[in-house]
């Protein structure tokens, strides 16, 4: 099943604002969804399942079949046990369309989402990743090719996109470096239903980055992103210049102790005080509102439909 009809005729154009640590929060969603793409964001941008509840109804009630749906995302790694089964109660509860599920196996939760109708996409990196999860019985891979921001993979979406489609008919996301839409329009050629786009959203008026780092995207060019596990313990891409003014050398960094256990000064964390971009960077040289984004992003991609 690749994506179904009802949901392509409420998008605008085949989008994904992708999910932010401490970016997207309900302002960002909501301007997407009635901007014509989809929104998402992490449950763990909340501090608590309350706090997520209330994000729900915000967007809920700002949201629905007169808009583009929107996504919540669950990074299984960070949520065991108490939070997340209070998250997916409140889950079933709302019955969002997508749930994009990351960093774990999303088996457990597959058929919870399944039961209020909704479709899960998992992220996944590399063929056996996909394989997995396929196994697991997702609807949909967000394929995190190089060039991605956060905790982006290694492999060309050039390679990846049409490997994973000659054996799987679902949905197809596709990230890395994407930030025009003609790059979305690619997406499509290469075999993919929806692009995510990260980066791109991180420079808009409504995303909760502090102004430093909107600032900041503007200024560095694809050749600043470095990619490197001793962030956060996986590889992961990074601005130069937010590693430079923390006092690290970008070119010298620690080696991390384990996968998630980077050996950094206490003081500094992955994406608070170190900012991640993606290689789509080097196309961003403004900061407009959601709204205007999206118009400029379909006009682009109605350009080499």
């Amino acid at each position: 099943m690749s994506l179904p009809a009802s949901i392509r005729e409420r998008l605008k154009i085949p989008v994904i604002a992708a999910p932010m640590f401490l970016v997207s929060g309900p302002e960002l969603v909501i301007a997407a969804c009635q901007s014509g793409i989809i929104g998402s964001f992490p449950a763990m941008n909340c501090r608590s399942s309350e706090d997520f509840a209330g994000w729900m109804t915000q967007i809920d009630a700002a949201t629905g079949p007169h808009t583009a749906p929107y996504a919540v995302n669950m990074g299984l790694a960070r949520m065991r046990g108490e939070r997340l089964i209070a998250d997916m109660d409140i889950c079933r509860k709302f019955k969002p369309e997508f749930v994009i599920t990351a960093v774990g196996n999303p088996a457990p939760v597959v058929d919870d989402i399944h039961e209020w109708g909704g479709l899960i996409l998992h992220d996944v990196t590399t063929i056996k990743h996909a394989q997995k999860a396929i196994e697991a019985g997702v609807d949909g891979l967000v394929l995190v090719c190089a060039g991605a921001g956060g905790h982006g993979g290694p492999v060309s979406p050039l390679a990846l996109v049409e490997q994973v489609r000659s054996f799987f008919d679902g949905i197809i996301v596709v990230a890395g470096g994407i930030s025009t839409g003609r790059a979305v329009r690619a997406v499509e050629v290469l075999g993919g239903d929806l692009a995510y786009l990260g980066t791109r959203f991180i420079a808009t008026t409504e995303s909760m980055a502090e102004d430093a780092y909107k600032n900041m995207l503007l200024t560095e060019q694809t050749k600043d992103i470095v990619y490197s596990n001793a962030v956060s313990g996986v590889p992961a891409n990074f601005m130069r210049s937010s590693l430079t003014a923390v006092g690290l050398d970008a070119d010298n960094l620690p080696a991390p102790d384990g996968p998630f256990q980077p050996n950094l000064p206490e003081h500094l964390t992955a994406w608070k005080s170190i900012w991640s971009a993606g290689q789509g960077v080097g196309l961003i040289d403004d900061i407009p509102d959601t709204a205007d984004l999206v118009a400029r992003l379909t006009r682009e991609y109605e350009e080499v439909r």
